[in-house]
C-alpha cells in the first residue's frame, strides 16, 4: 500500500479498476474495455454498475485478460468525457469511441492513424467535444485538434498547428470562468506552449512558451487562474500558478515529471510518474497536495515505489487522477506499475479539519 500523510485516509480499494472521470458524485472507471459507474457517498459501501462495453479487435480481447499483457499492450480506456446529454466519448488504443444515450456498446467513430490515442478528451457545457493529436511526430508535421458537435458521431479538424511549430498536443482543458480552452503542447524549445483559445477557435493566443517549464500536461483551472505542473525529463520539475493577468508563480518542486492533476473541493493535487532521466532519478510515484487557500504548503501526500518490471515494456510507474468535476470530498487515484497497488483504484477521505 502506498504511504500517506495523516490528512488522507484510504477508505476503499478496487483492484483492476482505472478511474477516468467524475460527474458530480458519480465516478466512471474502466476494467479493461468495460466502463463502470458508481455513486460515491459512503465509499465503504459502493456498488459498481456496468455502463457499457467496447468490443476491441480479437487480439486485444486476449491481451486485456491478463494483468501484465494489458500493461504491455496499453489496453483499455485511456480517456473519457461525459456529455450533458449522457453521451460518452472515450479513447481506446487506435480509436475514438462513442456511446449514445440508452445504448450498451461503444461504437468506433474515428480511427486514430497518428499515434494510438489522445491523452485527454474535453467536453464543454454546450456539448462540443475536443481532443488533440498526440503522436511521436519526429518529422514535426502539422498537428490537429479535432472537435465534434454531434455528440461524437462525426469529427472534424477545428484547428491545425503548422508543421514545425509543435510536436504534439498534451491536453485541452475547459475554463468555465472564462468560457475558453487552455491548450498545452510540447516538447522542446518553442514547441512547449500554454495557449488560451475561444471555444470556436476564432482566437488562439499563446500565454507561455519557449522553455521546459512551459512543457505541461496537467492543469487545474480555478477562479483565479491555472495551476499546472511541468513534465520534463531535462530539468527539475515544479508546480506553478498562472493568474488571470498572465503572472506566473513557482509554488513547489516535484520529484519527477507530472501529467495528471485534479481538484477535490478546496484541495488541488498533482501526481508524478517514474520516468528516470539524468535529472529526474526518483523511483517513487508521488501525489502532491495543497489547499487553494494556502498553495505554498505543497507536500507529498501519497507515495508508491515503482515495481520491478521494465518501464519500456510495462509502463512507467504512475498515479492517474480522473478528469471532470468532482462533487465529493474524496480523492480518487488509480496506480500502475507500482508495488502492491498495480492497476488499483483507491479512494481517500480528506481531513477537512486539518
Amino acid at each position: 500500500m502506498g504511504s500517506s500523510q495523516n490528512w488522507l485516509t484510504r477508505v476503499a480499494r478496487f483492484p483492476r479498476l482505472r478511474a477516468l472521470a467524475w460527474v458530480g458524485e458519480e465516478l466512471y472507471a474502466s476494467r479493461g474495455y468495460e466502463l463502470l459507474r458508481a455513486r460515491v457517498k459512503d465509499p465503504r459501501v459502493i456498488a459498481w454498475q456496468s455502463v457499457a462495453k467496447f468490443v476491441p479487435p480479437l487480439r486485444r480481447r486476449f491481451s486485456v485478460a491478463n494483468r501484465l499483457s494489458a500493461r504491455l499492450f496499453r489496453d483499455g480506456f485511456h480517456a473519457l468525457a461525459v456529455l450533458p446529454s449522457g453521451a460518452i466519448i472515450g479513447a481506446v488504443p487506435g480509436s475514438i469511441v462513442t456511446l449514445r444515450p440508452g445504448e450498451m456498446e461503444f461504437q468506433k467513430t474515428h480511427a486514430i492513424t497518428r499515434g494510438t490515442r489522445p491523452l485527454h478528451i474535453t467536453a464543454v457545457p454546450g456539448g462540443a467535444v475536443y481532443w488533440g493529436e498526440y503522436f511521436d511526430n519526429s518529422a514535426r508535421d502539422e498537428v490537429h485538434i479535432y472537435t465534434s458537435a454531434d455528440e461524437g458521431a462525426t469529427w472534424n479538424v477545428i484547428y491545425a498547428f503548422p508543421g514545425g511549430s509543435i510536436r504534439h498536443v498534451h491536453n485541452i482543458v475547459h475554463d468555465p470562468w472564462g468560457n475558453s480552452l487552455w491548450i498545452l503542447t510540447g516538447d522542446y524549445g518553442d514547441e512547449c506552449r500554454i495557449l488560451r483559445a475561444t471555444c470556436d477557435f476564432s482566437s488562439v493566443d499563446t500565454v507561455m512558451k519557449g522553455n521546459q517549464q512551459a512543457r505541461a500536461v496537467a492543469a487545474v483551472i480555478t477562479a483565479d487562474g491555472v495551476y499546472f505542473s511541468s513534465d520534463t525529463p531535462l530539468e527539475s520539475n515544479h508546480i506553478y500558478h498562472l493568474d488571470r493577468e498572465g503572472k506566473v508563480s513557482q509554488l513547489a518542486s516535484t520529484s519527477s515529471s507530472s501529467i495528471y492533476g485534479c481538484r477535490v473541493g478546496d484541495d488541488i493535487f498533482f501526481s508524478t510518474m517514474v520516468e528516470p532521466s539524468d535529472v529526474n532519478r526518483d523511483r517513487t510515484v508521488r501525489v502532491y497536495g495543497a489547499n487553494v487557500a494556502n498553495t505554498e504548503s505543497w507536500q507529498p501526500v501519497l507515495t508508491w515505489e515503482k515495481d520491478l518490471f521494465p518501464m519500456g515494456l510495462f509502463q512507467y510507474g504512475n498515479a492517474f487522477l480522473p478528469d471532470g468535476e468532482n462533487g465529493t470530498p474524496f480523492l480518487a487515484v488509480s496506480t500502475i506499475a507500482v508495488e502492491s497497488d498495480d492497476q488499483c483504484l483507491s479512494l481517500y477521505e480528506i481531513d477537512s479539519t486539518r
